[in-house]
């Protein structure tokens, strides 16, 4: 399984997500390589499909099962939306629930 962390120089919620990344890889005992992209520029952000920082990707598909509709990409702060909560890291069990569909494939 490959899991992409992609994230722009300075962004606040990089690190912890990759922790948060990290923490459900161990858990789940999954045999993940995990690689950080670092997206730099708006053409690049364009290339990648780049939603905002910090972005996670599950053998290329969005931990958020919603993110496949949106087309605004660029280089800027996400956001998740994940039930009342709207978070600058993607929710643990949201991670979770991408790496779990993945390992039903």
């Amino acid at each position: 399984m490959r899991i992409e962390i992609l994230t722009f120089e300075g962004c606040p919620n990089a690190d912890a997500t990759g922790e948060l990344v990290r923490q459900v890889v161990r858990s789940e005992a999954v045999d993940a390589e995990i690689e950080y992209i670092n997206v730099e520029t708006p053409d690049l952000a364009e290339r990648l499909l780049f939603l905002g920082s910090p972005s996670v990707r599950v053998d290329g598909e969005d931990v958020e099962p919603s993110a496949n509709d949106r087309t605004s990409y660029g280089l800027i702060c996400r956001t998740y939306d994940y039930g009342p909560q709207v978070t600058g890291t993607p929710p643990i069990a949201m991670i979770r629930a991408a790496i779990l569909r993945h390992l039903a494939v």
